[in-house]
C-alpha cells in the first residue's frame, strides 16, 4: 500500500469518492421530454427483442448458425437496454444524479460490455453473409452451429475480460477534485479524466478499446462487403445479383444504424458541442436495440413467415 500511495505522488492522498454525480445535459430547456421518449424506446426495445428471441427459440427452422448470431444480438440489445435506460430514467427524470462509487463502476461494466458486443455480433453476421455468397456450396461446412457458438462465446469472454481490466484500472485512481461525470452515464473516459494521479494506463486502454470495439469490426465489415460486391459483380444475371444482395439488406441496415452516429462523433471530435456529443452518443446507445428487431422482422423472410404462421395458428385456435 505504501508503494501504491507513493505512486500517487508525495502530496496526493489516495481518495475513493463515496459517490459520483452524473451531469447529463446542461442548459437545454424541457429536456425531461427526452427521457419520456427514452421510456417509449425502452418498451419497444424490450418487446421487439423478446419477440425475436422467442421466435428463433420456438421455430426449429430458425436454429441455424446465422440465427444464433441474431438471437445473441437480440439478447445483447435486451440486456444493454435494461442496463442503461432504466438507470437513465432514474437519474434524470427523477433527478437522482448521485450514484455510489461501486454502483457507478458496475453500471459502467454492464453498459460497456453490451455496447461492445454489438459490433462483434455484426462482424459475425457479416462473416456469415460473406461465406454464404462467396462459397455457397461450402457454407454448411464452414459456418456450423459449433463454429458460431464458439465464436459468440469467445466474443463474450474477450469483452468481459477487457472490461473487467478497465474497471480494475479505474479502482487505482484517486479522485481528489471533482466527482461530476460529464456524460449521461458512468462513462469510462470522463471518469478517468477526473483523477488526480497518473491515468496513462486508462488512456492507453481507452484508445485500444476504440480500435478493438469500433475500428477493427467496422473495417472487417467493410472489407467483407467489398468482397461480397466483387463476388456479386461476377454473377451472370441482374436477378441473381439482386436476390443475393437482398439477403444482406437487413444486416447492412443494422451496420448503418450502429456505426453512422459513432462515425459522425469521431469525425467531429472536439469541434462538436458537449451537449451535441452526449445526445449523439446516447441516441447511438438506445436506438439500435429498438430498431434491430424491427429491421429483422420486416426485412427477413424467415422470421416474417414464422411470425405470420404463429399468428395464423393462434387465430385458428
Amino acid at each position: 500500500m505504501n508503494l501504491f500511495n507513493s505512486a500517487l505522488g508525495k502530496n496526493i492522498t489516495f481518495v475513493r469518492p463515496v459517490y459520483f454525480i452524473i451531469s447529463g445535459f446542461s442548459g437545454i430547456p424541457n429536456f425531461k421530454y427526452y427521457y419520456v421518449f427514452l421510456c417509449f424506446v425502452y418498451i419497444v426495445s424490450v418487446l421487439g427483442n423478446t419477440v425475436v428471441m422467442a421466435v428463433i427459440y420456438l421455430d426449429r427452422n430458425l436454429r441455424t448458425p446465422k440465427y444464433i448470431a441474431v438471437f445473441n444480438l437480440a439478447f445483447v440489445d435486451l440486456l444493454g437496454s435494461s442496463a442503461l435506460v432504466p438507470k437513465l430514467l432514474d437519474i434524470f427524470l427523477f433527478n437522482h444524479r448521485y450514484i455510489s462509487y461501486n454502483d457507478c463502476l458496475t453500471f459502467l461494466f454492464f453498459c460497456f460490455t453490451c455496447l461492445s458486443m454489438q459490433p462483434f455480433n455484426l462482424a459475425a453476421l457479416s462473416y456469415d453473409r460473406l461465406i454464404a455468397i462467396m462459397y455457397p456450396l461450402h457454407y454448411h461446412m464452414k459456418v456450423t452451429h459449433r463454429f458460431m457458438l464458439c465464436l459468440i462465446a469467445s466474443f463474450w469472454v474477450f469483452v468481459i475480460t477487457v472490461h473487467l481490466v478497465a474497471v480494475g484500472l479505474l479502482t487505482r485512481l484517486s479522485f481528489c477534485r471533482s466527482v461530476v461525470i460529464n456524460s449521461y452515464f458512468c462513462d469510462h473516459g470522463p471518469i478517468y479524466r477526473l483523477a488526480c494521479n497518473d491515468y496513462t494506463p486508462n488512456y492507453v486502454l481507452a484508445e485500444s478499446l476504440v480500435n478493438l470495439f469500433f475500428r477493427f469490426p467496422l473495417a472487417f465489415i467493410v472489407l467483407s462487403y467489398v468482397c461480397i460486391g466483387y463476388a456479386l459483380f461476377k454473377v451472370a444475371t441482374v436477378h441473381e445479383r439482386y436476390k443475393a444482395f437482398k439477403t444482406c439488406t437487413a444486416h447492412l441496415s443494422l451496420v448503418a444504424i450502429n456505426f453512422i452516429p459513432l462515425v459522425i462523433t469521431f469525425i467531429a471530435g472536439s469541434g462538436m458541442h458537449p451537449n451535441g456529443r452526449i445526445i449523439n452518443l446516447s441516441l447511438a446507445s438506445i436506438f439500435p436495440p429498438m430498431l434491430n428487431p424491427i429491421i429483422y422482422v420486416l426485412q427477413t423472410q424467415e422470421i416474417k413467415a414464422s411470425i405470420n404462421w404463429r399468428l395464423l395458428v393462434s387465430s385458428v385456435l
